[in-house]
């Protein structure tokens, strides 16, 4: 999928040459309270198998980062055995507004075709006060019904994607 600058925006696995990027990645205090950074959950998903890394990338550039999980945790956010969590997602704030988080979240249904085949849904929590990040969501395609978690920092909307 192509971005604003014509640059083609992918999703990929995590890479070693994709470190020195991400390990610099800055959002605002207001952006940051509500996900981790590339760095430490990149650590985190080498101490724990359940957590991949995924990479959103314009041109050869990474810009955004979340993990999916498959752990136990998931049925914190649904009672479908075959979906994976989305967490810690974040673009860097450099390249923020130029659509993107979208077009990365647009292009998930395709790349757990390719990669969790057996995977029928993505689910995620995101906090209550975090407005922009739920409208990214549901214009992304998620829906929202009506589920709400108690997270760190208060209530959280449970979201949904169905993949088929």
């Amino acid at each position: 999928m192509e971005g604003t600058a014509g640059l083609q925006i992918a999703l990929s696995f995590y890479k070693p040459e994709f470190e020195e990027e991400l390990s610099s990645f800055l959002l605002p205090d207001d952006q940051a309270q509500f996900t981790g950074m590339p760095s430490d959950m990149l650590e985190n998903s080498r101490k724990d198998q359940s957590k991949t890394p995924v990479v959103l990338t314009a041109g050869e550039m990474p810009v955004g980062f979340f993990l999916l999980e498959s752990s136990a945790r998931i049925f914190d956010y649904s009672s479908n055995p075959f979906s994976m969590l989305l967490a810690a997602f974040s673009v860097n704030y450099q390249h923020q507004g130029k659509g993107y988080a979208k077009k990365g979240l647009l292009l998930l249904p395709s790349f757990m075709a390719a990669h969790f085949p057996e995977c029928t849904a993505i689910v995620l929590g995101v906090n209550k006060r975090n407005i922009r990040a739920y409208q990214l969501y549901l214009k992304a395609g998620f829906i929202d019904e009506g589920k709400i978690k108690m997270g760190p920092l208060g209530e959280q909307h449970i979201l949904s994607l169905a993949l088929t």
